[in-house]
């Protein structure tokens, strides 16, 4: 009996030191080992000395600053783009209106919030998930994600193109 309890413990403890396929992000309690990300970090551009003193901007809190770091619109330069482009959202007033044509709920935040809220309440994992605090995020959503191969199967059985997924070769001999 004590070889048996023995090697139940030692299965134990094995079990224990296993890692998961499933990435700790949605786990905010759980403290990250990484260090910190350089990427992260922008350098602020040198200080200027402006020509005319009355040229500068009035200053506004919480605003941007002449020497903020602007890696976007520096991106843009670089490849020979436009960046007053990136702050224009004229283009994207057509996209607005014709996505809410058919009307707009204001609510709509508060609703899905209380929605999503009972939906993780009834799949809230098992006694020890939630002992532990084991994230089962991607369990409870496993039934409302989209299959990829079988959605694309459907689409090519209907005739409908795929770009970004053009057809295996072998398929056309």
């Amino acid at each position: 009996m004590r070889p048996l309890i023995l090697m139940a413990m030692a299965f134990l403890t094995l079990a224990a030191c296993g890692g998961s396929d499933e990435p700790n992000l949605l786990n905010i309690s759980q403290p990250r080992s990484e260090g910190p990300d350089e990427f992260a970090i922008l350098p602020a551009k040198p200080l200027e000395m402006p020509a005319d003193m009355a040229a500068l901007p009035d200053p506004t809190p919480g605003g941007t600053n002449l020497t903020d770091p602007t890696p976007f619109a520096d991106a843009a330069v670089a490849m020979g783009g436009n960046p007053e482009v990136l702050t224009r959202r004229s283009a994207d007033g057509a996209l607005v209106a014709y996505a809410g044509r058919y009307g707009v709920d204001p609510a709509i935040r508060a609703d899905l919030a209380a929605a999503d809220l009972e939906y993780r309440r009834q799949n809230d994992g098992r006694l020890l998930e939630r002992l532990f605090n084991v994230n089962v995020y991607f369990r409870a959503y496993e039934p409302l994600a989209l299959d990829q191969y079988a959605e694309l199967e459907r689409l090519r059985r209907a005739g409908i193109r795929t770009s970004a997924v053009p057809p295996d070769p072998a398929e056309d001999e």
